[in-house]
């Protein structure tokens, strides 16, 4: 089945996601299934495509019961309890669907064991009912989750974002006469970059650059771009270049990201699309963004989908407050045109 945006969907069931990284602590495949070495494979392609977690619950959520084909020999009740067992520690429901860079981010520091989960320590133990994986005790999961994600879903190279920063700002500079794309709520980390000291040049984004451009030559132009747009967010190593989007927040940053945007555009009166000279735009910001909890906050609980240090603050961002102060100074020595 396909998922959206053009890309393969896969469908599994809770417990193989686990065998997956019992594979990875294996250093090699579970025996005898190709099932579990061709979803490594395919995450490993793009970790970004979508997963549904399917298992057999029946009662309201009997509509995605996928079967039994995909059980393992312990029995019926067995594989049942440890479907459900995950999917309690994960948060989800049955027949949920996440991108696989969310779920295995998820699994990683949610399920630190299989105990009691794959295997039971003491109830049931004399029952072939309850018996367990054999490979439960191996340890193979707890070295596969100590691996970490990189051992699943391999960084960008630092040879790809030495690329990336080199012709991005070449882009960049081109472009200040017809507009630099920037995604918008970043304008506003740019601000906090300079209130923390970070100036040109910079490895992971082309902020502290666009602010330093915007300061000598404040008629340079500045479009509202959807997305993490690769003139700006090239050399970031949590931007996923096939799909132009933010895969910070361990994988789920594009939610945050997205809201964020939408909050800028609404309190600087814009939209998508929009055009203004960077001196302009900088003193909008000043004017009507204050603070960054309007922006930058999230009441959700933690750990959470829409949870990051950001969004964690219960107090305007310092660094924000000091740029903002020193670059209304510079920016108001400028004469408008």
């Amino acid at each position: 089945m396909n998922g959206g945006r053009g890309c393969q969907s896969i469908t599994i069931r809770p417990y193989q996601a686990l065998c997956a990284i019992c594979s990875v602590g294996k250093g090699g495949s579970v025996p005898n299934n190709g099932k579990i070495e061709r979803l490594l494979d395919a995450v490993r392609k793009n970790p970004d495509t979508p997963v549904t977690l399917r298992c057999n619950v029946g009662d309201v959520f009997s509509f995605q019961d996928p079967g039994t084909e995909d059980d393992t020999p312990e029995g019926a009740e067995f594989n049942r309890r440890r479907d459900l067992e995950i999917l309690m520690r994960l948060n989800f429901v049955p027949g949920e669907t996440v991108t696989a860079r969310i779920l295995f981010n998820r699994l990683l520091d949610r399920i630190e064991t299989v105990s009691g989960i794959c295997c039971y320590d003491s109830s049931g133990s004399g029952s072939d009912a309850w018996k367990g994986c054999p490979m439960a005790r191996s340890g193979n999961y707890e070295r596969g989750r100590k691996a970490g994600i990189n051992a699943i879903i391999a960084p960008r190279s630092g040879e790809e974002l030495e690329r990336e920063k080199e012709e991005s700002l070449r882009a960049m500079h081109a472009a200040r006469r017809t507009g630099i794309r920037v995604r918008p709520h970043i304008l506003v980390c740019s601000v906090c970059q300079y209130g923390s000291g970070v100036r040109p040049p910079y490895r992971e984004d082309n902020l502290p650059e666009l602010l330093q451009l915007a300061l000598k030559e404040p008629d340079t132009l500045v479009t509202m771009a959807e997305g993490a747009d690769w003139m700006m967010c090239a050399p970031c190593p949590n931007r996923a270049p096939g799909l132009n989007a933010c895969v910070n927040v361990k994988g789920s940053g594009g939610l945050t990201n997205q809201l964020r945007d939408l909050r800028t555009l609404q309190k600087l009166g814009l939209t998508y699309g929009a055009t203004l000279k960077a001196g302009e735009l900088y003193r909008l910001i000043f004017e009507r963004i204050p603070s960054t909890l309007d922006i930058c906050r999230f009441e959700s609980p933690s750990p959470s989908v829409w949870w990051d240090d950001c969004g964690a603050r219960t107090k305007n961002n310092e660094s924000y407050a000091k740029g903002r102060e020193a670059l209304m100074r510079e920016f108001s020595r400028q004469s408008p045109k």
